[in-house]
């Protein structure tokens, strides 16, 4: 039994980049083997399993075959005799594909070392073609400060072409697919992810309706996500698990905007309730350094002070038919003093 470290560790070592996470592949060892040794398993699809001390993830080395549609698609074969080189080669990319031995040893079989020296993302094998979210993936690559000036090399560009026009994407779940874009709007360079998605044509049907990729003005990923969406009409994430959080973050957002629209006292006051701002006042915080905000972001800090300020103890213990009138008062009050 040989152990190697492989994929984006390695990768990153070699950009001079510390990993936040390390995998590694098992070569000549059975599940049972494994298990005999400590190592829970945890994978699915095929044996991947916790090292006993580290918690890291060891995988047995293993080929694959496409069998259907989507991400899930594929047969998987993991015997004793599948080499470290047959385990590498279904990886996605040359960058990706290299090990490390446990002298330090450098094994790269596919040219990975020279593609980080040209800065060339480059495929393994044709089967890069055959998952399609390798090509959401790519995009995501993209995103890292070490990677973003990385080109796609033009074999790899007609394998992405041809994911595409297949239509696969489609058949990835949406978990998966918003998984990709939450890391990517998590990362030092989330427009560049968007900028990809609509350079390569990437739109169905997770991004129809993406025509502008900017969303990098905030740290704050749900800032990054309202921006986005009012930069292409609020018409983002009909087919994808958006968290409540992030619906929020939109959501809040918009209903600030219409602050610059119309702001009279009646419209400021019925604006008050229903952008709920204690509960939200950190995220209007953050809203604020948006440049859709940048006329009205006095006024919205002021209500938002004045609205923390404000005294709504006293409708603790008043009947229910006149909340609403004493609210009404109490929202006044803090137009009043904002304006």
């Amino acid at each position: 039994m040989k152990i190697y470290e492989v994929g984006g560790a390695v990768r990153d070592a070699l950009l001079n980049k510390k990993a936040k996470d390390k995998d590694w592949v098992v070569v000549g060892a059975s599940p049972e083997e494994m298990v005999s040794k400590g190592f829970k398993p945890i994978g699915k699809d095929f044996p991947v399993f916790l090292h006993p001390e580290s918690n890291e993830e060891y995988a047995l080395a293993r080929t694959e075959r496409k069998t259907g549609h989507g991400y899930h698609g594929f047969n998987f074969y993991y015997g004793k005799e599948v080499t470290l080189e047959e385990d590498l080669s279904r990886r996605d990319l040359t960058i990706n594909a290299i090990a490390k031995d446990a002298n330090g040893n450098i094994i790269d079989p596919y040219g990975g070392r020279n593609d980080i020296k040209n800065k060339i993302f480059r495929h393994v094998s044709d089967a890069f073609s055959e998952d399609p979210l390798r090509a959401i993936r790519l995009a995501r690559f993209h995103t890292y400060d070490h990677l973003k000036d990385f080109s796609i090399d033009e074999t790899t560009e007609k394998m992405l072409e041809e994911i595409i026009s297949s239509g696969e994407i489609a058949n990835l779940s949406s978990d998966r697919i918003w998984a990709e874009t939450n890391r990517a709007l998590s990362s030092k360079n989330p427009n560049i992810f968007f900028e990809v998605i609509i350079k390569y044509k990437m739109h169905s049907p997770f991004f129809n309706k993406l025509r502008i990729p900017i969303c990098d003005s905030s740290s704050n990923n749900l800032v990054r996500w309202a921006e986005l969406q009012v930069n292409n009409d609020f018409s983002l994430g009909d087919n994808l698990p958006v968290p409540n959080a992030q619906k929020n973050s939109s959501d809040v957002l918009m209903t600030l905007i219409k602050i610059t629209k119309d702001m009279s006292n009646e419209s400021l006051i019925d604006f008050l309730p229903k952008v709920n701002m204690e509960r939200n006042q950190s995220l209007i915080s953050d809203l604020c350094c948006l440049p859709h905000l940048s006329d009205s972001k006095d006024l919205i800090l002021r209500l938002l002070e004045n609205t923390i300020k404000a005294d709504f103890s006293v409708l603790k213990n008043m009947p229910t038919e006149k909340i609403y009138e004493e609210k009404h008062k109490i929202y006044k009050q803090i137009v009043n003093q904002s304006l």
